[in-house]
């Protein structure tokens, strides 16, 4: 939304200073010098990516105009859910949480957070590595170089759309001069023409200069750093499960290890410590089996 809000303040206060200030908005209707620069523009975007790029921006974009991925609430969940992982481990043995890391759809402590069982990216993370906790095999610094590569991994894939969107944003300006020459071009084969038609051949021609920045500088650009900004707000969920199956494998319990998790997130989006320990108190009085079968009493973290 916010999106839409910034695109139509930036073509009101364009257009229309220009329309107070004694200007006629017909001057600026020029769909062959839009052709020229959004035709060109498509084109050497299509050229310079591969179909993988161009299949990842048609993805990041529409996602600008959706609301917010990742909320205080939704962090809840997921360090909740760490919690409830941790601690199951921590009274019944690692191997206690094969069958949830195995089966997370018929785990009744994955079903009890939606919002990270449905999200199949982040969902394959944490379980990817509690299968490694599971092995035995590899030590807390072998892991967290592990992560580290696969987070860098995921960094630089994620930039990839607004990477690409950057670079067009930067070209506009140039195709709205290959636009404005073609005018000029135009004009000074029409140079025997009356003064009047002289003048509005060569105000269509700077139209396409106007036009390749408003677009580069007001559209595109501000729409690459908001794609950007969503990758760098995407990758904070996994680094807050990285920094507390880290903590938990270093030897912290599970309720200091949650809040090496909720340290990491944004503060805009960061659970207080009152709300994240009610958060965890709620786990505690979850019942743990669907069987009605009493509840074991949890001991203290």
């Amino acid at each position: 939304m916010l999106i839409i809000i910034g695109w139509v303040v930036v073509t009101i206060c364009v257009f229309g200073s220009f329309v107070l200030g004694g200007g006629h908005i017909l001057a600026l209707l020029q769909p062959f010098e839009f052709m020229c620069i959004a035709g060109a523009a498509a084109g050497a975007f299509v050229v310079s990516n591969p179909p993988k790029t161009l299949r990842s921006v048609l993805k990041a974009v529409p996602a600008c105009f959706k609301s917010k991925d990742y909320s205080k609430e939704k962090y809840l969940q997921l360090i909740a859910l760490l919690y409830e992982l941790l601690q199951k481990a921590r009274q019944e043995g690692l191997l206690a949480l094969e069958s949830d890391v195995n089966d997370p759809e018929a785990s009744p402590i994955y079903t009890k957070y939606p919002s990270v069982k449905d999200d199949v990216h982040l969902l394959e993370f944490i379980n990817d590595y509690l299968r490694m906790m599971l092995s035995g095999n590899l030590n807390v610094l072998e892991i967290q170089e592990l992560m580290d590569a696969e987070l860098d991994t995921h960094h630089a894939e994620a930039a990839i759309p607004a990477t690409a969107i950057q670079r067009i944003a930067d070209a506009m300006p140039a195709f709205g001069i290959v636009a404005a020459v073609m005018g000029v071009v135009h004009t000074m084969g029409s140079v025997g023409a009356p003064p009047k038609v002289l003048g509005e051949m060569v105000a269509a021609a700077l139209v396409g200069t106007f036009l390749g920045i408003l677009l580069g500088y007001g559209f595109i650009g501000p729409l690459a750093s908001l794609i950007e900004a969503n990758s760098q707000e995407e990758a904070k969920k996994f680094e807050c499960v990285k920094s507390v199956l880290l903590a938990s494998m270093s030897g912290y319990s599970p309720t200091v290890a949650v809040e090496f998790g909720r340290k990491v997130v944004f503060s805009v989006d960061r659970p207080s410590f009152d709300e994240l320990e009610d958060a965890v108190r709620a786990t505690k009085e979850k019942p743990a089996a669907a069987d009605g079968a009493p509840d074991a009493v949890p001991t203290p973290a």
